[in-house]
Parts: C-alpha cells; sequence; structure tokens
C-alpha cells in the first residue's frame, strides 16, 4: 500500500520545475518537431505526395518553398521528411544532400559536399573530370543498385537557394534541374528561399528546366490566433508526469495571456513581426526567470522580457559616449531637421555645435578642433554615422559628406535615459521641435 502511495504522490516541486524547462526549452528551441505543423497543413500535404513520388514511384521533381524568415519553412521541410521516412522503403532506399547557399558558396565547393554527403569518396578517387555536369553523372551513375537497373532516388536540399543563382553561369542549378527534368536518376531538388522574386534571378536556360512549382508560406495570423499560439507553446500536455502540477502550470498560463499588460506587450511584438521565431525568443527569456521559489510566469516576467527583445541597441550605444560625442549627435539632429536629411560633413556639424557654445558663457564645452575630428571618428567607428559615398575620391576628412544613422526619436529616448545629462544638453535637443 505504501508503494503505491509512494507512485501516486506528486513530484517534488524542483523535479517538476526542471521537467517544464526541458520540455518547452525544446519545443521553443526547434529541437522538437511538432506533431502537425499548425496552419500550413495544405502545404504540408503538397510536398509529402510530391517527394512521394521521387522516393517511391522513381518519379523526379523539383519545386521550391518560399517564404519570410521565421515563417516555417525549414520546420515543414523537416517534418515532411520525418513523415516521408516513416515508410521502410524510402527509409531504405532514399539518400539526402543537404547544400546551403551560405556554405556551399561555388560549385566546386557544392560538388565535395555532395561526394562526401554520399559516401562516394572512394569511387571518385583521384578521377579527373572535365565539367560540373560529367561529375554529377559519374555520381549519380555510382548510385545504381547492384543489379544495375535503376538508381537509388536522391533528394536534394538547396537551403538559402537564391545564393546558388550567383554561382557562375548557375551550373549547379541548371545541371540538377537538368537531371530533375530528364529521366536519367530519381531526382528531388527542392530549393528554400526567403526572396520571393527568385525566379527572376535564374538564366533562361535554367528557369526552362524548373518545373515551376513554389509553394508558399505566406503565414498572416491574427492577433487573436498570435495570442492563441503563446498560450499553447507555453502549455503542457496531458503526458506530463505531475498531473496536478501541469492543471495549475496550464491555468497559471491561461491567467498570465488574460492580462492586460501581457496583451499590450504581446501587441508590440505581434505589430514588430508576425513570425513565431521572434516569439519563441520572447518565451524563452520568459522561461528563464522561472525557478523552485517562483514555479510560474507572471506578467512582470514577460514584460521584462519584453524590454530586452526590443532594446535598441543603437540607442542603447548613446549611453555610453562622452558629452562632446552627444553634442556632436545632437547637432547633425538639427542639420536634419534644418535640411529634411541631407547629408552633412563635419564642418558644418562643427559649426552648428559652434551655435550651442556661443549661448553659454562657461567654456565647459570648448574643445580644440582635433579633439572634435577624433570624437567625429569615433561615432564613425561605432557605425552612428556612415559616409554617403565609398568611393576612392580623396576628400578632406572634414568635408566629407556623412549621413547619421538615427532617428530623432532614438536621439530623443537616449538623451531622457543618459546618466547626469546636462539639462542645456537636453534643451538644446529639444529646441529642434520647438
Amino acid at each position: 500500500m505504501s508503494k503505491r502511495k509512494a507512485k501516486d504522490a506528486p513530484l517534488p516541486v524542483g523535479k517538476c520545475i526542471s521537467e517544464v524547462q526541458d520540455i518547452l526549452r525544446k519545443r521553443l528551441c526547434h529541437q522538437q518537431l511538432p506533431d502537425t505543423p499548425e496552419g500550413v497543413e495544405a502545404q504540408h500535404k503538397h510536398l509529402l505526395e510530391l517527394l512521394k513520388r521521387t522516393a517511391v514511384h522513381g518519379e523526379s521533381n523539383s519545386v521550391l518553398i518560399v517564404g519570410p524568415r521565421g515563417s516555417g519553412k525549414t520546420m515543414l521541410l523537416k517534418c515532411v521528411l520525418r513523415d516521408l521516412l516513416e515508410e521502410k522503403e524510402v527509409e531504405r532506399n532514399l539518400l539526402q544532400v543537404h547544400l546551403n547557399g551560405l556554405l556551399q558558396t561555388d560549385d566546386k565547393i557544392a560538388l565535395q559536399e555532395m561526394t562526401r554527403q554520399l559516401h562516394l569518396e572512394n569511387v571518385v578517387g583521384d578521377k579527373v573530370f572535365g565539367s560540373f555536369a560529367e561529375n554529377l553523372s559519374f555520381l549519380l551513375e555510382a548510385l545504381k543498385k547492384g543489379d544495375r537497373s535503376s538508381s537509388r532516388p536522391v533528394l536534394f536540399v538547396l537551403d538559402e537557394f537564391d545564393l546558388f543563382a550567383h554561382h557562375k553561369n548557375q551550373t549547379l542549378l541548371y545541371n540538377l534541374f537538368d537531371v530533375s527534368q530528364s529521366a536519367q536518376a530519381p531526382v528531388a531538388v527542392v530549393g528554400v528561399t526567403c526572396r520571393l522574386d527568385v525566379l527572376e534571378l535564374l538564366e533562361k536556360r535554367v528557369k526552362s528546366r524548373f518545373s515551376h512549382r513554389q509553394i508558399h508560406l505566406l503565414s498572416n495570423p491574427t492577433f487573436s490566433q498570435y495570442l492563441e499560439r503563446v498560450q499553447t507553446q507555453l502549455s503542457l500536455q496531458d503526458d506530463f508526469p505531475d498531473k496536478t502540477f501541469a492543471q495549475d502550470w496550464n491555468a497559471s498560463v491561461k491567467t498570465l495571456c488574460e492580462d492586460k499588460s501581457v496583451e499590450d506587450a504581446l501587441q508590440r511584438h505581434y505589430n514588430s513581426s508576425k513570425n513565431f521565431r521572434s516569439n519563441h525568443m520572447l518565451l524563452m527569456l520568459c522561461l528563464s526567470r522561472v525557478s523552485v521559489a517562483k514555479p510560474a510566469i507572471k506578467p512582470a516576467d514577460l514584460l521584462e522580457a519584453s524590454k530586452m527583445c526590443l532594446i535598441d541597441a543603437q540607442a542603447n550605444m548613446l549611453h555610453g559616449l562622452s558629452i562632446l560625442e552627444l553634442c556632436l549627435i545632437i547637432a547633425m539632429k538639427h542639420l536634419n531637421d534644418v535640411y529634411e536629411g541631407e547629408p552633412f560633413n563635419l564642418q558644418m556639424v562643427h559649426n552648428e555645435f559652434k551655435k550651442f557654445l556661443q549661448r553659454k558663457s562657461n567654456s565647459m564645452y570648448n574643445f580644440e578642433q582635433p579633439v572634435i575630428m577624433k570624437a567625429f571618428e569615433h561615432l564613425q567607428q561605432l557605425e552612428m554615422i556612415r559616409p554617403v559615398d565609398n568611393s576612392s575620391v580623396k576628400t578632406q576628412r572634414e568635408y566629407q559628406l556623412m549621413r547619421l544613422m538615427l532617428d530623432n526619436t532614438q536621439v530623443m529616448e537616449a538623451l531622457q535615459k543618459y546618466p547626469q545629462c546636462p539639462t542645456d544638453v537636453k534643451q538644446w535637443a529639444m529646441s529642434a521641435y520647438g
């Protein structure tokens, strides 16, 4: 009897918290795929059927998955591959080659990576080929089954697909699409890109060999769907070891999402970015605040995490500037207001600064020209200002045209938070509005 009671007894809070953090971390860091991808059921079905035709029936295909960053392109592809490999025949026969435009920057590197992933280093050996096409056809020939009657199906996944279009003569794309169009070998080419105009980048001969199949992921959830997703992402499932703890946790998550201040904070995130990747970053920061002493996410935790996510890095850097550098930024802001965003040079900034100095009786802000030049150069190093023209024509540093990379709101917000900012400097900055 005592054994049974011990088994039914709730887990210690520390153990429950550890379990919650483990589950949610896997979920939010994309280490665990959802059972069914939300909101893209039609795209999932379409891609699965397409790849099944290659993997099972030996039919070649090519397709592009297009959508903005964070819209779930990679997640969709991973879910489809997981479901596809559940079939024993597919798992046994299908070969996969994953290339990335950021890593395989030319065709030679791409070919080496293909050889490595297909485990054909020994077959290729020291053989020398004249062209990429010969290399590729040799690789595909080497994949034929023992009876040499048919090749094993190969899936080529090209991540950052648009970057492959910048390779010389688009040789890799041409040959992959050419093989997928002819009946030489069962090949599926799947491109993943965030460029909506990607087809415009392709040469005519490459475009003519592409099937023109595109799967678009342009998810645009409403705010209520976004809010519902936040609640789902933070909730625990029924199989959690401690049922009572799971119920209490899910109730606290529901209360959190119904809080007005939380709703307002989430609305700001929704307005700036509707993709769930940035949303997961926010929820991860909330999760890191959960502990044995505080076994639930409170509204204050989410508001603090939201502040950290939305922090303006450039405006934050203003807090570390010297008073002189800050004065130069304000002078630039005035010039932007007067000349409606036209570029300026150091001489113009210095003249504007002198106007401010003429109002002052004390010499606190009197700096020598070389000191001002040094401060100006430091602002350029911090990329708060940028030269308009990077040409090799030598212009005297005082007269090189620059642009301010901060807007008025950023400058004014930073001034409010600047430690011990002199009142007259603040008044000078605000006078532009007056």
